[in-house]
């Protein structure tokens, strides 16, 4: 039983909060039974595991937890990265929520089969934020990285002011299909949004608001285009 505050797990998991200690070690931490329990059952060999009670004080797991509620276990995984690659992924450029990043990852994962592709400017997907809002996916399907100019597959860009909408039609592109989707406010950059081979507006009620968040525009992208290749079939 850890019973010390400069336990030296203890002073990992507290590390790990921090980004540069992240990319240092390729280090990232979970917490809460249902996290430890997706990577176990996605087949991730925890490098700590600490329970409260078991293995450490709870008021010692509490101080390094980075929820403000505490938690009752927390793990340490080393990060995983997948191929940048599959019949249907996600591009995320200049994503700087964790948490819209984190939500993408689990959308990506209950809707297609390739990965979260992270390019310039994204938040850290291993950050405590965003892992919280993968719920767990982020181990059945690590993110990817790559240039813009590198994804593989015809390349559809949501754009807000596009002509075509999705959901209307043919959009006369076949797999493999990557989404690519902006930062909320800016969107794409027009350079990269040129070089799509298509681009496509998520058609939205008259009178309400006129953008969606990244995740949000994500996930109806995901499913439309996932709809689209299942019937493929």
């Amino acid at each position: 039983m850890i019973t010390s505050p400069d336990n030296a797990q203890l002073k990992l998991i507290r590390k790990l909060q921090r980004k540069k200690a992240r990319a240092e070690t390729g280090l990232f931490t979970a917490e809460g039974e249902d996290l430890v329990g997706a990577a176990e059952a996605a087949g991730w060999e925890a490098e700590v595991l600490l329970e409260a009670g078991e293995d450490v004080e709870p008021e010692l797991l509490d101080r390094v937890s980075a929820l403000g509620s505490g938690s009752r276990v927390v793990g340490v995984y080393r990060q995983r990265w997948a191929e940048a690659r599959g019949d249907l992924s996600v591009y995320l450029h200049g994503v700087g929520d964790p948490g819209n990043v984190g939500a993408v990852i689990r959308s990506a994962h209950a809707l297609c089969d390739g990965p979260v592709i992270l390019g310039p400017g994204c938040a850290d997907p291993f950050s405590p934020k965003a892992v919280r809002a993968s719920m767990g996916s982020i181990f059945a399907r690590p993110p990817a990285q790559s240039g813009f100019g590198e994804l593989i597959g015809a390349k559809i860009a949501l754009d807000a002011g596009a002509e075509i909408k999705l959901g209307a039609g043919s959009l006369g592109v076949d797999a493999p299909l990557v989404l690519c989707v902006g930062a909320e406010r800016g969107g794409l950059p027009p350079e990269l949004a040129a070089e799509a081979d298509l681009a496509v507006a998520i058609p939205l009620r008259e009178g309400g608001p006129d953008s969606l968040n990244a995740a949000m525009a994500a996930t109806v992208g995901l499913y439309e285009l996932a709809n689209r290749i299942s019937a493929d079939v």
